[in-house]
């Protein structure tokens, strides 16, 4: 009865993890993902007009592959009646049906040879009326390695990763993206919460609307916010020019760090912009949670509080914020996971410029544009890695707190 269920999980969740993990000890590139083939185009070199005229056939073979090799490779072409061969450059077999046949143990990665072939054509031959492009046909077959399914590993991927020039820096920023991320998500989801706990007229139309960032689809929330912090007619540095707040417009998405001099620190601003929109995309979610919780609370709780003289403030830190530490502990770990492997935000906001790279925007660029799958899948397990450590600490820690 388990079995079903067995397969449906490993299919669904551990298949890809457990070829993630492969991967990435494979040098892999993109152009390795497909098993090589056996490659034959077949020209016409020399024609004949009349029987007893030469035919001078080339064969161009490749090996489609620059790495791995091809073996039990086998040309065939079938040869018209009429043909007689006098001239090849390698040695050829021709059986009784006519089929012609070139072996070859291996081909090596890179393999590029033409083989020649000089036939005499008879009167039959040009009364069968082949093909003048192509008239025997060859075809090729061969098995071809793939790099994906040997057990050839290398730590090379790891290696490349690790002693890369800014891995350091953009592991740093995959914490602090996602830290602040989550804080300023649950930050405005317990505002908004504790704001719409009342009732009112149009509570449940604002409720609606304070779900909008989070429905709203990413590829029209994030240009909309490229479009306001834009330097050049962008609303947010139109406005800033015309209150005289700025002399020159601003790259708020392009720029490392605020301009200050001075400072105790250097305050990262591309990378500030792309937490705070994090912090309002995502905190509708924070808001649904705690809304529920803060509804949950007794209002005896309340009341106990008020006969001793509390006010609003100590109700807040005395009672709806111990009662909502679960909700808020958990949605922090839930937040800091998904923004933790987060990347359309980033690719679309910045693409990974002004400090704002992240590991998972170097998986793509190790992927996709160093075509380099086997240093992608390595990155990719780095931070596999990672999230599992800060969950085992979760529930090794914050979980037993709470029970």
């Amino acid at each position: 009865m388990l079995l079903p269920a067995f397969l449906i999980v490993f299919a669904v969740i551990l298949f890809p993890v457990v070829a993630n993990f492969w991967i990435s000890f494979k040098s892999v590139g993109l152009g390795d993902l497909r098993a090589p083939v056996p490659g034959v185009r077949e020209f016409v070199a020399g024609q004949a007009a009349e029987s007893g005229d030469l035919l001078e056939l080339e064969y161009r073979l490749r090996n489609s592959s620059g790495n791995v090799p091809i073996r039990s490779v086998e040309l065939t072409a079938e040869l018209p009646a009429g043909l007689e061969l006098l001239e090849s450059s390698t040695d050829v077999a021709i059986d009784s049906d006519g089929t012609l046949r070139i072996a070859w143990n291996e081909w090596s990665p890179g393999f590029n040879e033409t083989v020649f072939l000089t036939f005499r054509a008879g009167e039959r031959y040009f009364d069968a009326e082949p093909d003048r492009r192509s008239p025997t046909g060859a075809a090729v077959t061969g098995r071809g390695v793939n790099v994906l399914t040997t057990f050839d590993f290398t730590l090379d991927n790891f290696r490349f990763v690790f002693s890369a020039r800014r891995f350091w820096e953009e592991l740093r920023t995959t914490f602090v993206y996602p830290f602040f991320g989550a804080i300023g998500s649950i930050l405005l989801g317990l505002t908004a919460a504790v704001l719409l706990n009342r009732k009112f007229r149009g509570q449940t139309l604002l409720r609606g609307l304070f779900l909008f960032p989070y429905v709203a689809p990413i590829i029209a929330v994030a240009f909309t916010w490229v479009f306001i912090l834009e330097p050049f007619g962008g609303t947010l540095n139109e406005l800033l020019l015309d209150l005289g707040i700025i002399s020159s417009p601003i790259s708020f998405l392009g720029t490392r760090y605020f301009p200050g001099e001075g400072l105790p620190f250097r305050m990262p601003m591309a990378l500030s912009m792309v937490i705070g929109f994090d912090a309002w995309r995502y905190f509708p979610f924070s808001f649904l949670f705690l809304l529920a919780r803060l509804q949950a609370i007794p209002n005896e709780l309340y009341e106990s509080v008020q006969v001793d003289g509390g006010g609003l403030v100590r109700q807040f830190f005395s009672i709806t914020l111990p009662q909502l530490y679960g909700v808020m502990s958990t949605l922090f770990l839930l937040r800091f996971m998904w923004t933790f492997n987060k990347f359309d935000d980033v690719f679309l906001l910045t693409g990974g410029a002004a400090g704002t790279r992240t590991l998972p925007i170097q998986v793509y660029d190790n992927a996709f544009g160093r075509g380099d799958i086997g240093a992608g899948a390595a990155t990719a397990v780095v931070l596999f890695a990672m999230l599992a450590v800060l969950l085992v600490a979760y529930f090794r820690f914050v979980a037993r707190e709470e029970d």
